[in-house]
């Protein structure tokens, strides 16, 4: 049987492949995996069946057999120990593979998401202004640090790897803001993943989604 993952039924990011459940599809798409996917709307996420697979009521989640898997990064870093193509064989480039999936979430998201928040939930509070300034700074900060490390190379550490997934997917959230551009070879990092077959199929899923449920 083929793994299941959930969805939105209807995307919140229009099925820009911004929602969480994208990396997952990117994921098993490079590993060749084909998978199943079950949609569900904002209420269901938060019934009984549903926090009995995630406990904070969120997607995406990933079921295999026996196997029940929460959060992203989790779920993408067990697809990538399952197969081939996105860790390293060798043990010490794996290890520094997987280091770069941790700081695409811990440490490149969490300014990346604060402008989200301050963009969706705060812009009616009298220091919007500033508050939204604080936390573009802090993204550039982190961009030209990444952008420092990248150079020249095509990715992160040698060759594509599960790093290099989360990472993309990441820096895709901030684009819409405009920082992005202010880095040109991250823009091209970004524009490269893009470009890989396995993510293009991913997007063309999750799309394809939205557009059924919207009419669209």
């Amino acid at each position: 049987m083929n793994p299941t993952i959930t969805a939105f039924e209807l995307s919140p990011d229009r099925g820009r492949g911004l929602a969480r459940d994208m990396r997952v599809r990117w994921a098993l798409e490079e590993a060749g995996q084909r998978y199943d996917v079950r949609l569900l709307s904002f209420s269901a996420m938060k019934e009984p069946a549903h926090r009995a697979r995630h406990p904070f009521g969120q997607i995406p989640t990933y079921e295999d057999g026996g196997l029940a898997l929460f959060e992203s990064g989790a779920i993408v870093l067990h697809i990538a120990e399952s197969h081939a193509g996105l860790l390293p064989p060798d043990p010490v480039a794996r290890a520094r593979a997987i280091s770069w999936m941790f700081a695409a979430l811990n440490t490149v998201e969490p300014p990346i998401l604060d402008l989200q928040t301050v963009l969706f939930l705060e812009r009616d509070k009298s220091w919007f202004e500033e508050r939204r300034a604080m936390v573009k700074d802090a993204i550039r900060r982190r961009l030209a640090e990444l952008s420092g490390h990248l150079g020249d190379a095509v990715w992160l550490d040698g060759g594509f790897s599960a790093g290099d997934l989360l990472m993309v997917s990441v820096l895709l959230r901030v684009r819409a803001a405009g920082i992005l551009d202010e880095y040109p070879n991250l823009a091209a990092y970004v524009a490269r993943g893009e470009a890989r077959p396995a993510y293009q199929r991913a997007f063309a899923a999750q799309l394809a989604v939205f557009t059924a449920v919207s009419g669209g």
